[in-house]
């Protein structure tokens, strides 16, 4: 349980450095980039994968250049949805993307659809509909669309990066190697973009931005490796895992988000958060 613990405050801590990126002068895309650097240096060293399984992993090329793409466009989705907002819907958006990697494992991966997941699902749905709801006065929260646009985007992207995770597995891909090339082709996207900015001259290279990419670097592996972790102590109890991580999360992401940053929900949000609940719950049992 330590593992767990340990794994979703890394989580959550990701998106309290992107909550707080502008009050500290942190330009979000260069320390997206410098998170990349971090990653793939820590994969590297910490997993060590042999050139065989690195050259293994061009049987998913496919899939590997889809991640590369995906998670650094979707970690700034991400900035962007604990902007706009907040810390709580943005963190139950992204752990309700489960939700798409398992109506991808029904169709496309051929898993059985229990009692318990379908209604696991139809309360997620619900869930996020209650999450991204915005009363017609405009209350609450402010970020106008960003408030249920940004959270929608990570809902989806998180649940593709999902499916294509499962694509790498398949093709029998070494974890090991599969993070390190993964996280060197978002690196290399993550500087084409950059790159761009620089030469339209719409940012300049702060210090600022390179420690917090360090820290978010360090955050982003250490939840996976922590979670990693948690697996392997508990090998036979893979729900519990499952279960522990994402109502972890849910949990400390509220209390960061309500507590700490005052961020407002309606009851329609409210309702929204405690159906996520019950979703990750029944899916975790299913």
């Amino acid at each position: 349980m330590p593992f767990l613990l340990a794994a979703a405050l890394c989580s959550v801590l990701v998106s309290v450095l992107l909550k707080l990126a502008r009050r500290l002068d942190v330009d979000v895309g260069q320390a997206i980039a410098w998170n990349y650097v971090v990653a793939a240096a820590a994969s590297a060293v910490v997993f060590a994968p042999p050139p065989s399984a690195l050259h293994a992993a061009s049987t998913a090329w496919p899939a590997l250049l889809g991640l590369g793409l995906l998670l650094p466009t979707i970690f700034l989705a991400l900035a962007g949805s604990v902007r706009h907002a907040g810390i709580v819907r943005s963190e139950v958006a992204q752990r309700l993307s489960l939700l798409i990697s398992l109506l991808a494992a029904f169709f496309l991966f051929g898993e059985p659809l229990s009692a318990a997941k379908g209604w696991g699902m139809a309360a997620g749905l619900a869930a996020l509909t209650g999450l991204v709801w915005r009363p017609a006065s405009g209350g609450g929260a402010s970020g106008g669309t960003g408030r249920w646009v940004y959270p929608l985007l990570v809902f989806t992207g998180f649940g593709v990066i999902d499916v294509l995770f499962k694509r790498v597995a398949a093709a029998g891909v070494p974890l090991g190697a599969a993070l390190l090339v993964m996280f060197m082709l978002a690196l290399l996207v993550s500087l084409v973009l950059q790159g761009w900015r620089l030469a339209r001259g719409t940012v300049s290279p702060g210090v600022r931005s390179l420690a917090a990419g360090l820290q978010l670097g360090l955050l982003n592996f250490g939840n996976i490796l922590l979670y990693l972790r948690a697996h392997q102590t508990l090998p036979g109890r893979p729900a519990l895992v499952f279960a522990g991580m994402n109502l972890g999360v849910v949990a400390l992401g509220s209390l960061a988000g309500m507590v700490v940053f005052r961020e407002r929900l309606s009851r329609v949000n409210l309702a929204g958060l405690g159906l996520a609940v019950l979703a990750i719950a029944l899916l975790a049992r299913g």
